[in-house]
């Protein structure tokens, strides 16, 4: 078999296993951080973290398969580990990005909630509190 396909087999192999595990660590880690986000909303918090999975393998998988092509011909096994130490480098580094992106999307959500609960009064501006005694 040609050292070029043995290095697209490979690639794909390990693009793909990468992706399915970190999907699922985001997914089964991120999940509190969801329901802090949406308020407690577990129904909500399933559903969002749900389809930010999906989309995460659509566009990492679109990706992978994108980034398969190569115009060079591999010639011997120093060039199978250099084409895949490149490729595996890059998809792990846009793994990285999107993470981070979904994380400061989701902790600028939270951060604007937790600012919104802040400036609510304890009472409705028509009713009073009685003072505490030691106050």
């Amino acid at each position: 078999m040609d050292r070029t396909v043995i290095a697209y087999v490979i690639y794909l192999v390990v693009s793909i296993a990468l992706t399915v595990w970190v999907a699922r660590t985001l997914s089964r880690n991120g999940r509190i951080f969801l329901a802090d986000v949406l308020r407690g909303d577990e129904k909500l918090a399933d559903a969002v973290n749900h389809l930010l999975v999906v989309g995460f393998y659509l566009v990492n998988l679109g990706f992978v398969a994108l980034y398969l092509g190569d115009d060079e011909t591999i010639r011997d096994t120093r060039g199978v580990f250099e084409a895949l130490s490149t490729k595996l480098g890059v998809v792990l580094l846009v793994l990285g990005v999107m993470h981070l992106g979904n994380v400061y999307v989701l902790n600028r959500i939270r951060r604007r909630g937790v600012m919104e609960r802040e400036q609510l009064p304890p009472v409705t501006p028509q009713q009073w509190l009685a003072p505490t005694a030691g106050a």
